[in-house]
């Protein structure tokens, strides 16, 4: 196998966080190197201190350590950025103008750019295909449309390899809830396994897609991992897993604590989860290479109270 040298960043958050470990398993501790604006909480791997704002520090990075792809995930997610819309804008877009210039200038041969769901509007269809318009309605979707565009550019223009799914809402143990619209699906269930009630910012029957953190990480490295001639989709993937609403999760978490409870408390968030689609047609994703999702909603809330409840041996039974 050719030597990779792989450079994640944003590595302490929610995907980066598990996709590190996902990297250093298939190509060894020694190839892969997280970087973050801030230490992480234990040290596992390289790691390098990074603010990715910083063009001439990330470049450098690049220069030194001969890095062939580069795992772009540092990001300001949906809810958060709506209380800082120009920060939001500055740091995403800014800091994937540092990555995409980086890679071009100094020979990485692959991107990963995550998009997500939020590059979608209100005036699409429930079940948006691959090419739907795009009318995001935050500043986080607005900026990830951006990006598509620019990847789909840098790819014609400089023959940049950069790859992309459109997440929908990541539901993972690994790590908590990091600002976005969907993470209530990830608090609802550190909040069952203490026995604690759950209050939703969305209404119940607010039907949203997910997937489990386990997809996530197969179909992303299923993506990065396919011949370049397969990728016919230069802006970013559409990728879904499973849809549901806070009713259907709840109902799903009290098949294994039967005593759990929740209630309902709508704030700005639902204005932006309204203005998603509920389900994701990922047909071109499974057709190009060979996408498909292993986990269910059922499956899913088992494994999460299984391993939740590992970490703190405290908790009931």
């Amino acid at each position: 196998m050719k030597r990779e040298c792989i450079l994640v960043t944003g590595a302490n958050g929610q995907i980066g966080s598990v996709l590190t470990g996902y990297l250093r398993g298939i190509y060894g501790d020694d190839q892969v190197i997280a970087t973050d604006i801030r230490e992480p909480e234990t040290a596992a791997g390289r790691f390098e201190k990074l603010d990715v704002t910083d063009a001439a520090s990330l470049a450098q990075i690049v220069s030194k350590n001969k890095v062939t792809q580069v795992y772009h995930l540092a990001a300001i997610l949906s809810a958060r950025g709506e209380q800082e819309p120009m920060k939001t804008w500055q740091v995403n877009m800014g800091t994937y103008f540092n990555v995409l210039e980086a890679a071009r200038e100094r020979g990485v041969e692959k991107v990963f750019y995550p998009s997500s769901i939020a590059v979608f509007g209100a005036h699409i269809s429930n079940e948006p295909g691959q090419w739907a318009y795009l009318e995001p309605a935050t500043v986080y979707g607005i900026s990830k449309a951006a990006g598509e565009n620019w990847s789909d550019y840098y790819f014609k223009r400089y023959g940049l390899d950069i790859r992309s799914l459109r997440y929908p809402g990541i539901i993972g143990h690994q790590s908590m809830p990091g600002g976005g619209t969907t993470d209530y699906a990830v608090d609802i269930y550190h909040k069952a396994v203490k026995g604690e009630a759950f209050e939703c910012f969305l209404n119940p029957d607010t039907t949203l897609p997910m997937i489990y953190i386990s997809d996530a990480m197969d179909a992303t490295i299923r993506l990065m991992e396919a011949a370049r001639e397969d990728i016919t989709v230069r802006t970013s993937y559409n990728l879904a897993g499973m849809s549901f609403s806070p009713a259907e999760i709840t109902a799903s978490i009290q098949k294994f604590i039967p005593d759990f409870t929740i209630t309902y408390n709508p704030d700005f968030r639902q204005k932006i989860a309204d203005s998603w689609p509920s389900h994701i047609d990922d047909s071109i994703a499974r057709k190009d290479w060979s996408w498909r999702p292993s986990y269910t909603l059922d499956k899913m809330t088992e494994e999460m109270i299984r391993e939740l409840r590992k970490k703190d041996l405290s908790i009931k039974r």
